[in-house]
């Protein structure tokens, strides 16, 4: 009987549809003749209630489900923080690449300094580079739109 009710609740679409016509256990088990070879000769089978338990496999793709979706959230996880650490030295690297333009700049009077001691810059060429510098951040000024300046 057990592999008559287990037989034809499988092969159904749904549980609902062997609710709504219980005779089809019936037919079932007489149609693959389960009755062989037992001391008793299957008549009827009279089914007045049937409950349904609890759905395992739908409990275990919920799992799996869960599952999948706490490993998807770990490995969006660790590209959120690769991205952070990536950040973070891209910010280091441009206090480094800064603090090398800073030195460079530090060095710039010095030179000019060596320079006229030595006698390759005087003093006219001095003020023209100033001047050519002066005259290169006035137009510079002058090309920047209105919110830029």
């Amino acid at each position: 009987m057990g592999e008559g009710i287990v037989t034809t609740i499988g092969s159904a679409e749904s549980y609902k549809s062997v609710l709504e016509s219980p005779d089809a256990i019936s037919k079932t088990v007489l149609k693959r003749g389960l009755d062989v070879g037992s001391a008793f000769e299957i008549l009827s089978i009279d089914i007045a209630d049937v409950d349904v338990g609890e759905n395992v496999g739908a409990k275990l793709q919920e799992a799996q489900a869960e599952a999948n979706k706490n490993m998807a959230q770990a490995q969006a996880e660790i590209r959120r923080a690769a991205a952070v650490a990536l950040e973070q030295e891209m910010k280091a690297r441009v206090q480094e690449m800064q603090a090398k333009v800073v030195e460079a700049q530090a060095q710039v009077p010095l030179a000019q300094a060596e320079a006229f001691r030595s006698g390759r810059l005087g003093v006219m060429d001095f003020y023209r580079m100033e001047n050519v510098q002066a005259d290169t951040q006035m137009r510079s000024s002058i090309a920047q739109p209105e919110g830029k300046k």
